[in-house]
């Protein structure tokens, strides 16, 4: 796949312990966005956040919590995302979603996949 050097960038922030029917919600959308074809996900881990009830969210070991923030950003053409974002509204019950335009200045993979372990 090869993405266009104009492309967008969704950024959807959520708590590490929000489900959908019992598994976590960014493996829930990475998957959703992976069955589409789009063209690529990654999830980050913060170890220090709050979000809209200003409750903070941190990894360090005296305030202890166990719903660190979560980013997940996926980058492509802006046709796909719309289209995704229904089905995402859907998910994220709690959380932020935001939508930027961003240029690709490189997005390379190895051709030979043949050697990758599975």
């Amino acid at each position: 796949m090869k993405l266009p050097y104009e492309s967008h960038l969704l950024r959807i922030f959520i708590g590490e312990s929000d489900k959908v029917d019992g598994r976590p919600l960014y493996e829930v959308i990475v998957e959703e966005a992976r069955r589409r074809g789009m063209a690529g996900a990654t999830v980050l881990r913060g170890f220090l956040g709050f979000g809209a009830n200003s409750r903070i969210h941190t990894s360090k070991i005296l305030l202890l919590s166990e719903d660190l923030p979560m980013v997940i950003e996926i980058v492509d053409t802006e046709e796909r995302i719309q289209a995704f974002l229904p089905d995402l509204d859907l998910l994220v019950k709690e959380g932020m979603v935001t939508l930027e335009k961003v240029r690709v200045i490189a997005y390379r993979h190895n051709a030979d996949v043949s050697s990758v372990k599975r």
